[in-house]
């Protein structure tokens, strides 16, 4: 293995209401990509229990934590045992009727490297979000780490070319988007493959646009909805690494648990963003209606 190649690891898993088993399958997601030389693990959005969202109830805050917390205690001391990275999706909450959906960034001493709080937020039919989360206050900024500097966003950030960008001008060595994304079962098969490919192509695009690799990790199985007034969410799983032309390296299962390992070269966004030069030639002088909602 060069010096210029990472090797990077994806954690996709089904969850239950089982907390213990959901935080089970996380680790030994970690310490198998460890034993096979990852040195950055990403775990999948709010990896610790259901996807809780799919309803608005106040007892489900219950299942939020400080930061730093007992989530973060443990994955500190894992970063540290495994000399690696980790990137974890964590219910935080901040204060007193306040909380957010916060990845937090593990580096390989054991401490903290960073958090990264969504920006956006949805709230569509079975992802009611803006009840349970405020929206993110610590902008785009990347977190610096032993393995580079990790432009960390979280699922529905992943639909808006702004962040990604944002993080890449900043000087992110990568994207990556913890996810949470399924289909409404009741859709016909053409509308589901359609909306997973949008998913795909969307990010895929980031990687062109901004010249870096992008790992996106998501959930698989189905979750009941518990209010029955939906049939749930079948979470597609299609977690993936794609390299700075958006080009796929890895590419998991769309409905099997599944631990995504792959060497990164690190040097490609070096010679890409050389014959693809976006950053030179942006037109900076003519993007100031970007600051607005619309152009009326």
């Amino acid at each position: 293995m060069s010096n210029n190649t990472l090797k990077v690891a994806l954690v996709q898993h089904s969850n239950s209401a089982d907390l213990q088993n959901n935080l089970d399958k996380s680790i030994a997601g970690i310490r198998d990509a460890a034993a096979q030389g990852a040195k950055l693990v990403v775990l999948q959005e709010l990896h610790r229990s259901l996807y809780f969202c799919q309803t608005e109830d106040t007892d489900l805050f219950d299942l939020a934590e400080t930061i730093p917390g007992p989530s973060t205690d443990l994955f500190c001391q894992l970063a540290k045992e495994l000399n690696l990275v980790i990137v974890a999706s964590l219910f935080e909450k901040r204060a007193t009727g306040l909380y957010h959906n916060t990845a937090v960034v593990f580096e390989a001493d054991g401490s903290i490297a960073g958090k990264y709080r969504k920006m956006h937020i949805p709230d569509d039919p079975g992802f009611y979000e803006k009840f349970y989360f405020t929206p993110g206050d610590m902008g785009f900024t990347p977190i610096q780490t032993s393995v580079g500097k990790l432009g960390v966003l979280v699922c529905w950030d992943q639909w808006f070319p702004e962040g990604a960008r944002l993080m890449a001008m900043a000087g992110a060595d990568m994207l990556i988007y913890p996810t949470a994304i399924g289909w409404d079962p009741r859709d016909d098969k053409d509308e589901q493959i359609r909306q997973r490919d949008a998913w795909m192509i969307a990010q895929r695009a980031h990687a062109v646009s901004n010249g870096c690799p992008v790992l996106s990790v998501n959930r698989v199985g189905h979750e009941a909805d518990p209010s029955a007034q939906s049939e749930g969410i079948q979470f597609w799983g299609n977690s993936f690494v794609a390299g700075p032309q958006g080009e796929l390296l890895a590419h998991a299962s769309e409905s099997e648990e599944q631990l995504l390992v792959v060497e990164l070269d690190q040097s490609r966004s070096e010679s890409v963003r050389r014959i693809w030069p976006y950053l030179r030639d942006r037109r900076i002088d003519h993007y100031q209606d970007l600051c607005k909602i619309y152009r009326d």
